[in-house]
């Protein structure tokens, strides 16, 4: 029989996963400045930038430094994800680890072609929308980050040395936990979907104030679509402040969960007032860039951070299932 694989820590590999998780971050970042200073057609051209991968003015001008920086990064990306794709295959033996790389690498070409057809349908009219097909894509385009910064997170914990090596500090947690974790994370994958399609949709002022509306109550007098999808965001956030306070103070509780799983209860719950505080900022700023661009990545890094103490959550389901595949004849 064959030693089981979960138990080869590889540094290098791990690091490098851990890059990947890490850079999408700046993708993202520069993502949302892009749409927050509303220069997402600065270049009408794709995949170039004004026809060179170097155009004049991207590195003095802001929108267009915000885009094409955008593009650089992206593509960088994707070499990280096709050199972790091709790592994973030469030398992880976990199947669901090549896969989730697999996965990975189809999402960035997939965000590939959502971004470059974003530009180039720009012009393209739907009838009975205010917003052309390029338009539109932004939606998808943006959900469609958030997955890929689950896919990440999952492969960098799945190669650290505390997963191979089942830390103490890291160990199990009940099954009530992991129902609140697993809750939480879809919660917050609802919540920045409204949000995508309300920033998309030019509604993060429909209600102007915060957190009463300009009427002084919680409800809005008149209401639209804007206005409905702008209200959904406010009400999310509501529950899911009541979610994730729950989930923290299950893990502070709980005597199965490690001290890491612990402070990772607190991050949980800084992140939350953070973000709040953001949120609030960028109605009283009137969408200020960089409250705004701060606002999307507070709701990445608390998608990315609930996320993953769901899937740790699983880690030993996981690891259980790993071994009784190293048992069978075939993995001998």
């Amino acid at each position: 029989m064959s030693t089981s694989r979960t138990s080869s820590y590889k540094p290098a590999l791990a690091w490098f996963a851990a890059l990947g998780a890490a850079w999408v971050f700046a993708v993202v970042t520069l993502g949302a400045f892009t749409t927050s200073i509303h220069a997402g057609m600065v270049f009408p051209d794709w995949p170039l930038s004004n026809g060179s991968i170097n155009p004049d003015g991207w590195l003095t001008e802001i929108d267009k430094f915000a885009e094409h920086s955008h593009r650089l990064f992206g593509m960088i990306m994707g070499f990280l994800a096709i050199g972790l794709v091709v790592w994973l295959q030469l030398r992880e033996e976990r199947g669901w680890l090549r896969k989730l790389g697999w996965t990975a690498l189809v999402i960035v070409v997939v965000q590939g072609i959502l971004g470059g057809k974003r530009v180039l349908l720009d012009s393209l009219a739907v009838p009975g929308f205010e917003m052309s097909l390029g338009q539109m894509l932004r939606i998808p385009h943006g959900i469609l980050a958030q997955v890929y910064v689950c896919v990440l997170f999952a492969i960098a914990a799945g190669l650290s040395r505390p997963w191979i090596e089942g830390s103490p500090m890291n160990s199990g947690v009940s099954a009530n936990i992991r129902r609140l974790a697993v809750i939480s994370t879809l919660l917050v994958f609802v919540q920045l979907i409204v949000a995508a399609v309300m920033r998309h949709n030019n509604a993060g002022l429909a209600i102007p104030t915060f957190p009463l509306t300009p009427e002084g109550g919680l409800i809005p007098a008149a209401w639209d679509f804007r206005v409905a999808i702008h209200f959904a965001h406010r009400a999310l956030a509501a529950v899911l402040t009541v979610a994730l306070v729950w989930l923290a103070i299950a893990l502070w509780r709980s005597p199965s969960a490690g001290r890491a799983l612990k402070n990772v209860a607190t991050l949980i719950v800084g992140l939350l007032v953070v973000q709040i505080f953001l949120g609030a900022m960028s109605v009283w700023t009137l969408r200020g860039p960089y409250y705004t661009t701060a606002h999307v990545i507070g709701g990445v890094s608390i998608f990315a951070v609930v996320f993953t103490v769901a899937w740790w959550s699983y880690r030993e389901v996981i690891v259980r299932r790993e071994t009784a595949r190293a048992r069978t004849p075939l993995a001998a």
